[in-house]
């Protein structure tokens, strides 16, 4: 008959065995996927705004050149950060100004941390890009993190406005001559 093991080394063969199958566990969920997720909120300025997210579209759409570059969709309201690998670093969805650039190939001309929009509101990380009908058009995001508010009737803005966060990571990826893709 084979020898009676005392209760705590049952207990502790279990803890071992359930600290194994964790640390097995872990290993697996940090192989696989990573989706990111929006950090903030919008203020209650947006609610007729459109609501960006962080989440991964399946793909940069057809026809926005190849290589490292900014991609812009104006109808779907959406920036996509994209390697030279042709990888998608992150995207997002924007709250364009009154004035839209056309579709085409831009690169980020100028750069400022920050300064006060047309609207009034303070800004940082402005990427400057294009230009039309005698404005600048730029990314920014407001320094309290608030979507813009619906422009007045008539008054011409280009500010390309997005989450504070997404505001952060466009300014580390966009440095003066990154390519910058607009299509429709």
């Amino acid at each position: 008959m084979p020898a009676r093991l005392p209760s705590w080394a049952w207990v502790t063969g279990l803890t071992v065995g359930a600290i194994a199958a964790v640390t097995v566990l872990g290993v697996q969920a940090d192989r696989g996927s990573h989706p990111t997720a929006a950090s903030a909120k919008p203020s209650s300025t947006a609610s007729a705004q459109p609501t960006p997210t962080a989440s991964v579209p399946a793909r940069v759409p057809d026809g926005s050149g190849t290589g490292r570059r900014v991609v812009y969709a104006l109808g779907e309201k959406r920036v996509w950060l994209v390697d030279a690998s042709e990888g998608t670093r992150r995207t997002f969805t924007v709250w364009p100004g009154s004035v839209s650039p056309d579709p085409g190939t831009y690169t980020v001309s100028s750069r400022n941390a920050a300064t006060t929009g047309s609207d009034g509101v303070q800004i940082e990380h402005i990427m400057y890009f294009a230009a039309k009908d005698g404005v600048s058009v730029a990314f920014s995001n407001a320094v309290d993190g608030a979507s813009p508010p619906p422009a007045a009737s008539g008054t011409k803005t280009g500010g390309v406005r997005m989450r504070k966060a997404d505001g952060t990571a466009l300014w580390s990826f966009g440095t003066v001559g990154t390519t910058v893709t607009v299509v429709k």
